[in-house]
């Protein structure tokens, strides 16, 4: 797979599996499946979002595309050469625990241009003071580099790890779960300096997340994982409205909106992800499908659904129906 050269992120069926038992030999008998045949492609200035329930392979993904986690079959490309000047695309992530993400140790100076001091050569002035720059663009004060992660609020740390995330220069930011540890109030206030650095800073975000209302929000485009694979993609307006794998509809069913309660029984359905340490036959969702039909038992590919040009189901129903 070659890519065009304004996209500077792609993913080409990437797999990851974890060992979890190992025999007398040390040899890996049994692994955890956490990303089975997962492709995309990032698009420069735009959002991508990624949904699913917990344990669908979000964070994994996520550690995948910063380089945290190597894949263990498949293909990633990072930095393809845009403008002829520079061959390799810098990423960042900001992590969704922001209490947890930060080292108790370090004071905000150090830990925001850690990327930086890592790579070597710079000089401790000069760390303090870009480090005072981003402390001001992300909302801070510059004497709070000064000050230990304990000291601030769960909003005031996740501004520290944002800071953390631009001192590389990035050209994209994986957000993993950026807001889900923070009150409401909060979660408006991040969205919104994650959307003015976008603009100043011509950033493409990642944003991984459950929270369907943060990806209608904040998304160009979507993509709803399952057991490690994505199941539909398109525009992110018309896949969270107008859904067509019965697992997207189950998800968004699943989220309790103002005037209308949660579907109760089909979350308890949404609620049971299988096991990946042994991954169904063909279809993942056919054991838990109402849409389940003659054909399921074999693999399921991404296609686009008659009459819809602008998204893909990994669903033969779906793409066969109105």
């Amino acid at each position: 797979m070659v890519p065009v050269p304004d996209h500077p992120l792609v993913a080409d069926d990437v797999a990851v599996r974890f060992p979890v038992k190992r025999d007398w030999h040390g040899r890996p008998t049994l692994f955890a499946h956490a990303l089975n045949g997962v492709s995309l492609t990032v698009e420069r200035g735009a959002n991508l979002g990624i949904v699913g329930e917990s344990g669908c392979g979000k964070s994994t993904l996520a550690q995948v595309l910063t380089g945290l986690v190597a894949p263990s079959s498949g293909q990633l490309i990072r930095g393809r050469p845009h403008d002829g000047t520079r061959a390799v695309d810098r990423i960042g992530i900001v992590f969704q625990d922001p209490h947890a993400s930060l080292d108790p140790r370090m004071r905000v100076w150090r830990i925001i241009t850690e990327p930086v001091f890592l790579r070597g050569g710079a000089l401790k002035s000069e760390l303090r003071a870009l480090a005072m720059e981003l402390a001001v663009k992300v909302g801070l004060r510059p004497e709070h580099v000064d000050r230990f992660p304990h000291e601030f609020s769960g909003g005031q740390r996740q501004r520290i790890a944002i800071a953390r995330a631009l001192s590389s220069s990035p050209d994209i930011v994986i957000l993993d779960e950026p807001t889900s540890a923070l009150d409401i109030s909060v979660q408006a206030q991040i969205l919104n300096l994650l959307l003015e650095l976008q603009r100043e800073r011509s950033l493409t975000y990642v944003v991984i997340s459950h929270n369907v209302a943060v990806i209608r929000h904040f998304c160009d485009t979507v993509a709803v994982m399952y057991l490690g694979q994505f199941v539909e993609c398109g525009p992110a307006a018309v896949v969270l409205s107008n859904p067509r794998h019965p697992y997207t509809r189950l998800l968004l069913d699943s989220v309790a909106e103002v005037g209308r309660g949660a579907a109760a029984e089909r979350i308890v359905d949404a609620s049971e992800l299988p096991s990946n340490r042994h991954l169904p036959s063909g279809c993942f969702f056919r054991d838990r499908c109402p849409d389940a039909a003659p054909g399921c038992e074999r693999p399921q590919h991404l296609v686009a659904p008659r009459g819809d040009a602008v998204r893909q189901v990994r669903c033969h129903v779906a793409a066969a129906g109105p």
